[in-house]
């Protein structure tokens, strides 16, 4: 049995949270698809890939994922900005796993989200007046209670006032809830420093609790188990990195403009709608001569508009012109993968992580807790036509300006 099962519903959130345990010298591997049967491991995480599905379907996809993993601990990874189906995957986690109650903190403040007052922030901005809440399952409304309501369990609060106390009045807090409700309450939780989110780890785990939040939390739990079992962190091979841009995020954009032109290899988007791309033999060619490439398929705003206007004009909705370019994307990384074998890769965002995965056949990450920066974390493909090279996945709005670079230069091209 596992001393921790994480269920997250995207790979790169799968990822980060795992590679924050790992850290801490945990045996670790991700499912990365959905359904994936990973090896035994002390920490087993699973990539349920429900972000966008119907509220009922993500549900159901979390009570399988806690059911199969069996772990002793089980911790709902939810997104650090709010998208997705927060309340219903909260609930359904909780019920799956019979806890005594749910506790939440979305916070991660080393990437710049925080939890204050129950309403949650990036970067200082309520999280629904920022560009997530233009996701197309964002959040709509900064207050972490408003948006774990309606699911069939008493919501509740605890604010920073009483987290800056310390885990024994929050477990105080915790202790009252469960008393005065006769089903599991979930209480939401203020933070917006890590000792903050170390007082909510410390007090939930006297409990049998369901812990749900981000990165950020899942960082301090304590597992009873031996830390010292994670394998050594993946040395690059030789070649070139090849990276997978999918992600059209300001943030991502931003860190694209910081890549060396010659680096870049940017695909036709109105042939990956129209499922035409063709560009495998060329990528290779560019591994073959060592260029690290980044294969992407916009590099500034006015694409990303001039592409969903296409797909638009073609009949498509956004959700499938976002498949089709994921689609499109991972479909030239994996034949090109298949010609010549990279030192190693960049996935950069959520749905093409997951696009490009399947397109290698792969199905299962390793992590020693190497990271390149905050909730970017170094794995290792366990599994598919280029097995043992080393993975970085980051989800598009983690990081700085040079990120991408840097994550490059971590797979052996210091240039």
């Amino acid at each position: 049995m596992p001393a921790l099962g994480i269920v997250a519903d995207d790979l790169t959130g799968a990822m980060d949270t795992a590679g924050g345990v790992a850290a801490r010298g945990y045996e670790t591997v991700v499912a990365a698809v959905p359904d994936a049967s990973p090896p035994d491991a002390t920490v087993v995480a699973a990539n349920t890939d429900s972000r966008y599905m119907p509220p009922s379907e993500a549900a159901a996809s979390v009570r399988r994922s806690v059911d199969t993993i069996g772990a002793e601990i089980v911790y709902k990874k939810i997104d650090s900005t709010l998208r997705g189906n927060v309340g219903a995957e909260v609930a359904a986690a909780l019920r799956a796993s019979a806890a005594e109650l749910g506790v939440v903190a979305p916070a991660f403040p080393a990437t710049g989200r925080r939890t204050w007052d129950g309403v949650h922030t990036v970067e200082g901005t309520p999280v629904a007046e920022t560009a997530f809440a233009a996701d197309r399952n964002g959040p709509t409304s900064s207050a972490v209670t408003d948006l774990l309501a309606g699911q069939g369990f008493p919501v509740e609060r605890i604010d920073g006032t009483e987290v800056s106390q310390g885990a024994d009045r929050v477990a105080v807090c915790f202790s009252a809830a469960i008393e005065r409700r006769e089903r599991p309450p979930i209480i939401a939780c203020d933070a917006r420093t890590e000792s903050h989110l170390e007082t909510v780890a410390a007090a939930a785990q006297r409990f049998d609790a369901l812990l749900a939040g981000s990165g950020g939390l899942a960082a301090h739990l304590r597992l009873d188990a031996p830390a010292d079992a994670s394998p050594p962190a993946p040395r690059p091979e030789s070649g070139a990195p090849l990276a997978v841009v999918g992600s059209v995020n300001e943030t991502t954009l931003e860190q694209l403009g910081r890549v060396p032109d010659a680096w870049v290899y940017r695909l036709d988007p109105h042939s990956l709608l129209d499922g035409t791309a063709d560009g495998a033999v060329a990528v290779a060619a560019r591994l073959d001569r060592d260029v690290p490439t980044v294969l992407t398929a916009a590099t500034n705003r006015s694409t990303v508009d001039d592409t969903l206007a296409a797909g638009r004009d073609r009949g498509l909705s956004d959700a499938e012109i976002g498949d089709r370019i994921a689609t499109g994307l991972a479909g030239v990384a994996g034949d090109a993968c298949r010609l010549s074998r990279p030192s190693g890769l960049v996935l950069t965002g959520g749905d093409v992580a997951v696009a490009v995965l399947c397109a290698l056949e792969a199905t299962t990450v390793s992590l020693a807790g190497a990271t390149v920066d905050a909730g970017i974390p170094v794995g290792q493909l366990v599994d598919g036509i280029v097995a043992d090279v080393p993975l970085i996945t980051k989800a598009g709005g983690f990081g700085t300006e040079t990120t991408i670079v840097n994550c490059l230069d971590a797979l052996g091209n210091e240039r």
